[in-house]
Order: C-alpha cells, then sequence, then structure tokens
C-alpha cells in the first residue's frame, strides 16, 4: 500500500441503499432573493456530549420547518442517535440523555441520512450556528462521507443586528426568550430548543421585513457588514 493511500481519510462503510440515498440528496442552496415569508427554512438544534468541537459527538437531533411564515408543525425532525461509547458525562445534567437512550438510538449514518432528507435544499437556521454547523458537518462526513455545504444563518446574531437598542452582554438563547416574553415549557432538549428558536425566528423575521431586509440573501449581507463593524470596534 502507497504512503498516499495511508493519509487519505478511511470512507465510512455503507450499505447499497445509504449510497444511493446519498447521491440523491439535494443539492445545498444559496441566499435566496425571495422573500422570508416564500423561503423554507429548517431550524436545526443538537444536543452533544460536550463542548469539544474535535471530540465530542452529536447525540440528538431536533428540527422544525418554518415555511409560509409560520411554523409547519406537520414538519417535525427527532433522532436519538446510537454511540456505543457514550459514559455518563456532565452534559447528561442537561440535556437528560442517558446512557441507556443513548444505546437504544438509531444508527448514526440511517438518522443523518433521514435529516439531509428533511432538510432537502433549505437553508439552516440555529441559535449559535457556528457550533451546530461545526458538530453537525463532523459527525456527517465521519458516518457519511459527505461534506455539509449548506448556509447556517446565526439566530444569536441575527437578536441584536434587529435589536441595537437592547444592551445585553454574551445573550443567550434563554435571555432573548425572556426579553420577547415567550412562554417555554421545557429547555435543552433538541426538539423543544429547535421550537422555541423558531419562534424567536420568527418576531426576528416580523422586525427584519419592517427594516426592509425582506430576503434571506439581504439579511445574510446585513449580517455581515455588522459582523465587520464588530471585529473593527473590537479591533480585530
Amino acid at each position: 500500500m502507497s504512503l498516499f493511500a495511508w493519509l487519505r481519510p478511511s470512507q465510512p462503510e455503507l450499505a447499497e441503499e445509504q449510497r444511493q440515498r446519498l447521491a440523491s440528496l439535494a443539492s445545498a442552496p444559496t441566499w435566496s432573493e425571495q422573500s422570508l415569508r416564500q423561503q423554507r427554512w429548517v431550524v436545526l438544534d443538537l444536543e452533544t456530549s460536550g463542548l469539544n468541537l474535535n471530540r465530542d459527538q452529536v447525540l440528538s437531533i431536533g428540527a422544525v420547518v418554518i415555511e409560509d411564515g409560520a411554523i409547519d408543525f406537520s414538519q417535525q425532525f427527532e433522532r436519538t442517535l446510537h454511540r456505543h461509547d457514550h459514559k455518563l458525562a456532565p452534559s447528561t445534567l442537561i440535556h437528560g440523555l442517558a446512557p441507556s437512550a443513548i444505546a437504544a438510538g438509531c444508527d448514526p449514518a440511517q438518522a443523518l441520512l433521514d435529516l439531509m432528507d428533511f432538510i432537502g435544499d433549505s437553508p439552516l437556521l440555529a441559535f449559535h450556528a457556528g457550533f451546530d454547523q461545526r458538530m453537525l458537518s463532523r459527525a456527517l462526513k465521519d458516518s457519511l462521507g459527505y461534506k455539509l455545504q449548506h448556509p447556517f444563518m446565526d439566530v444569536a446574531e441575527l437578536a441584536p443586528l434587529l435589536n441595537p437598542e437592547v444592551v445585553m452582554r454574551d445573550a443567550g438563547l434563554d435571555d432573548w426568550v425572556a426579553h420577547f416574553g415567550l412562554l417555554v415549557e421545557e429547555r435543552h432538549n433538541a426538539s423543544a430548543d429547535a421550537q422555541v428558536t423558531a419562534e424567536l425566528s420568527l418576531i426576528l423575521f416580523s422586525q427584519a421585513r419592517r427594516q426592509q431586509l425582506d430576503s434571506p440573501k439581504r439579511l445574510e449581507q446585513r449580517l455581515q457588514s455588522w459582523r465587520r463593524k464588530r471585529q473593527h470596534s473590537h479591533g480585530l
């Protein structure tokens, strides 16, 4: 075997049906110029074994759909992933997923194929999207050899962008939920967190329309400008 063969990352072994599903997945979208209301969005939340982007694993996935300007409760996604080596950890106290629940979870490759089918050609929304994007990207690469290229929009950035008068340092999801008076029955569950993130997103989209930011592309462009100004103000 050549040295280059050793250097190439090994591809996961997939069943023929899984390879066919992988080949038929929708192409990643670009930021659209259609209205925010017309755009189908997938709101994603992950529960993970910890916060280490290189070591920790995705344990459960929750997602809901925003379509026609509302949460479509007929389109919901929830999976717990099987992890044979999962052990009790401090994060268990947060997400509540016991080792027995993880041991009884779905095959990760199958669950992730189901997720990408569910997402289709829609862009993604998440709170602190950078973390979810990187964790999902690694999970897809490890389990399917798939490169995630779908764009993410970060709700944690949208909120201060559209509400510059609100002064909250390092505001989390709970802070914005409290600010807008949203009722939350459950937290730190992937599906529940995806739903409350979707509710918050709808409020922010309404604000964006009033600020003449009524398309995903226009909103992303404003976000990029906002990021540059913040970096400049912090001397980065």
